[in-house]
């Protein structure tokens, strides 16, 4: 059997500002056997998610930053083609952390196996995956959502948010969208269960917002930052919570924004209405992968839970989609179908 040979994109400069195509580099080198103790895997499905923004910059964050040369980080689905690692056999599909790569070698570490019963493999990387479980866990544990209260939450139609919304509407609460474009409200409604959904575009924003919210938010869930923040903060209530999850509007941003020092104010609010923000990561709720795995798979199957996978084709397509999808030109879960 001749040697294999890899394609893989690497991370060619830091960004400055919005990443570029220059940024990136698709790489082609063979493929060493996987010795003893080693698995083949062959990447069928790439996960793009804004989280890669930030490993893209040097300095110091919840994980260490891509170094240059270095393979871009991102989940896949994979095929296990020869294996000598207890547990993995040949055909086996797993999830794990190999990267914008077609094939990658491992010794095991890190890999769920994925089991096709639950739904297309591709759910593994996006409603039953990272994405899932980060709207489960951030909405279950930080916003602790209550029946009858309000329920916002940012990218509404994006692969977390529009999960968030969907259980706060599981969990007897109202809930409300914010996102990019009619087309994606109407989605957020028509198709999610949403009560309603505001869109961002438009420079009514916060009338709208308020409209949608007569009682106010209970839960705010931040995706975003920016502009929707400003238009969520007026009409958070006493003891509302809020879970950080992201704030993409500001991953590109090569200075601090500009205007007066906005955190008086913003603390101030804090204090009287005596709110709780709480970033979190999903990794900080690992060992509730098991309960969300079962929960939301069920869930889905008697219908309750619906999703929208955005896929795209080829390797050499993930730069110019993941630069996309910083700006919102998604819909639904992004991600890169590298082999059939």
């Amino acid at each position: 059997m001749s040697p294999l040979r890899n394609r893989k994109i690497v991370l060619a400069a830091r960004p400055v500002g919005e990443p570029r195509p220059s940024d990136f580099k698709l790489v082609e080198e063979e493929l060493p056997a996987p010795g003893a103790g080693r698995a083949l895997l062959r990447t069928l499905y790439l996960s793009l998610d804004p989280y890669m923004r930030g490993r893209m910059r040097a300095g110091k964050s919840y994980a260490p930053p891509l170094e240059i040369g270095e393979v871009m980080v991102g989940g896949t689905v994979s095929e296990v083609l020869q294996s000598s690692v207890a547990g993995l056999s040949p055909g086996d599909l797993v999830e794990g952390q190999t990267g914008w790569q077609a094939y990658a070698i491992s010794d095991g570490g890190g890999l769920r196996k994925v089991d096709p019963a639950l739904g297309p493999v591709s759910t593994a990387l996006g409603v039953l995956g990272m994405p899932g479980m980060t709207a489960y866990t951030g909405l279950l544990n930080l916003g602790q959502p209550r029946p009858g209260e309000t329920v916002v939450v940012a990218a509404a139609s994006g692969a977390v948010g529009s999960v968030v919304g969907q259980i706060a509407k599981i969990k007897g609460c109202r809930a409300v969208g914010i996102a990019g474009g009619q087309r994606k409200c109407e989605h957020v409604v028509n198709e999610l269960g949403f009560d309603a959904c505001v869109d961002h575009h438009r420079p009514d924003l916060a009338e709208r917002l308020k409209d949608a919210c007569p009682a106010g938010i209970d839960v705010y869930f931040e995706n975003v930052g920016g502009a929707v923040l400003d238009a969520v903060l007026p009409l958070l209530n006493p003891f509302a919570r809020v879970p950080v999850c992201g704030l993409i509007a500001h991953y590109n941003d090569a200075a601090p924004p500009p205007g007066p020092d906005r955190l008086p104010g913003l603390m101030q609010l804090v204090l009287t209405n005596r709110l709780t923000l709480r970033g979190f990561i999903v990794s900080d709720f690992a060992e509730q992968f098991p309960e969300f795995l079962r929960v939301t798979s069920r869930w889905i199957q008697e219908g309750r839970l619906r999703y929208r996978e955005d896929i795209v084709d080829g390797l050499e397509s993930a730069p110019e989609a993941f630069i996309g999808l910083l700006k919102g030109k998604n819909f639904g879960k992004l991600l890169v179908r590298v082999a059939s």
